[in-house]
């Protein structure tokens, strides 16, 4: 499953870490592969200071892959020293969608 998460609102990040955890709970984390693309006004949610960065951490130690665009950064002007600590990165948020649709990832976008 491969989760977008584009918005600034942190009801909709609270939302997509609900989904991907629930995901796991119903068919268990070793049976399902979940990657969180995050891109434009979303990238907030991977900042330092996100409110909801404890979250994020926890479903990375779950197994769920978080990714930034790096396009986003650029754009904004962040470094990865801006962002949570482990986090992986992709040149393009959009591009790497595309890529998991192609190899027939289911596509969620709360």
């Amino acid at each position: 499953m491969v989760i977008q998460v584009s918005d600034n609102d942190p009801a909709k990040w609270n939302l997509a870490l609900n989904n991907a955890k629930n995901l796991q709970d119903d068919v268990g984390a070793a049976n399902v592969d979940i990657e969180m693309v995050v891109y434009g006004p979303g990238i907030n949610m991977l900042k330092l200071e996100s409110s909801v960065g404890s979250r994020v951490a926890d479903a990375m130690k779950a197994n769920v892959k978080v990714v930034a665009c790096e396009n986003t950064l650029r754009a904004q002007k962040l470094s990865r020293e801006d962002m949570l600590p482990a986090i992986s990165y992709v040149p393009a948020g959009v591009t790497e969608i595309m890529k998991k649709q192609g190899e027939g990832w289911a596509y969620l976008r709360p």
